[in-house]
């Protein structure tokens, strides 16, 4: 056993905490279920205020930058209560899923 420890990749690079696992276990669970809707339900690509036409994955993926930002924007301008971005960032995203 000792010779898999040595060469296993140390993970104390990155403050695994379990928001941290939360996160990228969400992240992978929607890749999931993306993945089981375009196989079971295959969807056309639709065109909205983006302006291009755009699937359930691309749709995921701008609900994904745009969050970012929103949490960037929101940690550079001194906010403390994450739940301002949180709410702001789930609105984007029921907007992108609705309207893009």
């Amino acid at each position: 056993m000792a010779g898999f420890e040595a060469r296993a990749v140390p993970l104390d690079w990155m403050a695994w905490t379990w928001e941290t696992a939360g996160f990228f276990g969400a992240i992978a669970s929607a890749l999931v279920v993306l993945t089981l809707l375009a196989a079971y339900r295959p969807e056309k690509p639709r065109r909205g205020i983006l302006g291009f036409p755009t699937t359930r994955g691309d749709r995921f993926f701008v609900s994904l930058i745009g969050t970012a930002y929103i949490f960037i924007f929101f940690l550079c301008t001194g906010g403390e209560v994450f739940w301002y971005p949180v709410a702001a960032a789930v609105l984007f995203a029921v907007a992108m899923f609705r309207l893009a």
